[in-house]
């Protein structure tokens, strides 16, 4: 049987809301905690729909072929309404002036997310 859990992130590291604005980083250990696959998916604050940009999926997912993994196998997820060069199998656009939100999917997770031996990161801003 297939599990997903959902875990929602709505707020920076200082707790300020996530603004389409500005630039954030998710830092992902190593052995990301799920057997099937993992998804980060941005949704607009006030509608509650996915972010609506030029992007054809407003995501960040282990499917992702071009996905780039930092030499730990951790991975970095990048928001914003610009990309950094060099990250964009990894960000997700988002548009200034809109709150947003994200869910952290895992499908069939694992025993090390349920004992909280694996944690992710906090949202940064990135500056």
């Amino acid at each position: 049987m297939n599990e997903e859990l959902q875990q929602m992130i709505s707020c920076d590291s200082k707790g300020n809301q996530l603004y389409g604005g500005k630039k954030y980083k998710l830092h992902l250990p190593p052995e990301i905690p799920a057997s099937d696959f993992w998804s980060i998916v941005v949704y607009d604050l006030q509608d509650r729909l996915l972010i609506n940009t030029d992007h054809q999926w407003p995501s960040v997912h282990s499917g992702n072929k071009k996905l780039i993994y930092n030499s730990d196998g951790s991975v970095d997820a990048w928001f914003g309404p610009d990309c950094i060069e060099g990250k964009e199998s990894n960000w997700v656009k988002t548009i200034p002036g809109c709150q947003w939100y994200m869910i952290l999917r895992l499908y069939n997770p694992l025993e090390t997310w349920f004992n909280k031996k694996w944690q992710h990161g906090e949202i940064e801003e990135v500056i």
